[in-house]
């Protein structure tokens, strides 16, 4: 679709008040005004819990009225005149789209040395304390049928994927495929997914166990653990309300002939859920010197046990999003593996039945596809 056949106006859905549903209206197409920016033509968002709670104005909720979703994919449409190369990208490219941090300070410690796992070139970090905010969270999201984005920050999607299947690995996937790469375990230790069923949780179940580690799915919500169990991925999948974690550690601890209870159990955990007890059960399950990554953000934060870092020498550390070289590898780790999100999908128009079934509990990700109809 070139420039000149874009119309003038488009739909984009608005929150207006916290716990209410999202409401439609007709506006402008956004300008293209810093020149790091193009306009693409969304195809396909989905829907995360950071989408949930800050509709619910319980976390850095955002300025009002808000157009949400800060993971998605489309075509682009229109490139800023002030920059025609827009690093590479051209009208009619497939690209994804991430809430990472938009429009870098380019002066930042950050900006010009990059961090986190698999982290960028210097000018593309994700984490700079200076930007405008991550699109969908601070600024502006996909819940609108144009879009800007940084062209600096977007990646180009394989031939081989979709829209609504790329949109769910825009947060989930990204998210849960860096926090796999931040434990730097090799082929045959053991990881945790605490959460398993859930849409970080059942693609790390995918990611971890075609990267051969040895794979412990926990969770406690029966449709998660249906979910979980479907995807026949080869993971140890157990309801953490019918066994101990001890009991657990004891019978990795004989599989692997280990005999003494500290060097029995994970190598590393994921935390995904945001319950103490759930933190607690992870962190159990761990091997003496193991690590635990901590994804999930509560309110009220975690308790750690001192105990566990002094006697345990357990590790902690903490993760984000992805970096745009992260989103490349992952790309290229889905095709080659055929990781795909479950989804379940809903036209555009009808984004409030998406949130709906979100809150129902419907396992896997919600995703919009513009092309559906009602």
């Amino acid at each position: 679709m070139a420039s000149e056949q874009l119309p003038n106006s488009m739909k984009a859905f608005f929150l207006e008040e916290f716990g209410k549903p999202y409401v439609l209206r007709d506006l402008p197409l956004p300008d293209l005004d810093h020149p790091d920016d193009v306009l693409i033509h969304v195809e396909a968002g989905s829907y995360c819990h950071t989408d949930a709670v800050m509709a619910a104005g319980t976390m850095h909720p955002p300025t009002l009225p808000h157009v949400g979703c800060h993971e998605y994919a489309g075509t682009v449409v229109a490139l800023a005149p002030q920059n025609p190369c827009s690093h590479g990208l051209k009208v009619g490219d497939r690209v994804a789209v991430s809430g990472r941090g938009y429009h870098v300070c380019e002066k930042c410690q950050e900006y010009q040395h990059p961090s986190g796992p698999l982290p960028d070139e210097p000018g593309f970090s994700v984490y700079c304390p200076y930007t405008h905010g991550g699109l969908g969270v601070h600024g502006p999201g996909g819940f609108r049928e144009y879009a800007t984005m940084d062209s600096k920050q977007v990646s180009l999607i394989p031939e081989e994927l979709k829209a609504v299947e790329v949109a769910p690995l825009m947060c989930a996937g990204l998210t849960i495929y860096a926090a796999l790469i931040k434990c730097n375990l090799e082929p045959g230790q053991r990881v945790g997914i605490m959460g398993c069923g859930g849409g970080l949780g059942h693609l790390g179940l995918q990611f971890a166990t075609k990267m051969d580690l040895k794979t412990l799915g926990v969770d406690v919500a029966p449709k998660a653990l249906e979910l979980a169990r479907e995807l026949n991925t080869g993971a140890h999948i157990v309801d953490a309300t019918t066994i101990d974690p001890n009991m657990l550690r004891e019978q990795m601890g004989k599989e692997d002939g280990q005999a003494h209870i500290s060097e029995m159990g994970l190598d590393a955990v994921l935390i995904l859920p945001e319950s103490q007890q759930s933190f607690d059960y992870g962190v159990n399950l761990l091997r003496h010197g193991g690590l635990a990554v901590v994804v999930s953000f509560p309110a009220d934060g975690f308790r750690m046990q001192a105990a566990d870092l002094v006697f345990r020498r357990i590790r902690m550390e903490g993760t984000l999003i992805g970096s745009k070289k992260a989103m490349k590898e992952m790309f290229e780790f889905c095709v080659k593996h055929n990781v795909r999100a479950k989804i379940t999908t809903y036209p555009f128009l009808k984004i409030n039945e998406l949130v709906e079934g979100y809150e129902s509990g419907i396992p896997g990700k919600l995703v919009f596809d513009i092309s559906q109809k009602e």
